[in-house]
């Protein structure tokens, strides 16, 4: 079971939260990994607003991939930029920590689609297309899903 937050009066508005999700650039995936020991590795990401669900990639074996296959229970942690107040100590940070079941995704078609929009996320060139050269990367890697 998923705890309430204890400091219910700091929490995001879902539109806050989903902000941070769309505009956040690496995130903490957390697994349950070898021997029941947490196993939490920053990585890069993109949100699917329209399907609500974040989609990463990785090595198609590895430590993360295993306690995925394993399990599947995760904790997702993204936050933006610290900020602080005019006159104030302390440093404010917004974050969103999202718990749910990711899978591996083993459908070629998918895994394509996945990879093509964390691709546009990252992509700094000034097209913002996808060209064809990049499936290659993608054929070579996992993707994940984290509903």
């Amino acid at each position: 079971m998923i705890r309430s937050m204890r400091r219910f009066k700091q929490a995001l508005p879902l539109d806050a939260c989903k902000e941070v999700l769309k505009n956040g650039r690496r995130g903490v995936l957390s697994v349950i990994g070898d021997d029941g020991y947490p196993y939490g590795v920053p990585i890069n990401y993109v949100y699917d607003e329209k399907e609500n669900a974040l989609y990463f990639h990785g090595a198609k074996e590895g430590h993360k991939i295993d306690a995925i296959k394993k399990s599947g229970k995760v904790c997702f942690t993204v936050f933006d930029e610290d900020y602080k107040e005019d006159g104030d100590w302390a440093y404010y940070v917004k974050s969103v920590i999202v718990f749910g079941r990711a899978k591996v995704v083993e459908d070629e078609k998918e895994t394509l689609r996945m990879t093509r929009l964390i691709g546009l996320k990252y992509n700094t060139l000034p097209s913002k297309k996808w060209t064809p050269s990049w499936n290659a990367p993608a054929a070579a890697c996992r993707a994940c899903g984290l509903t």
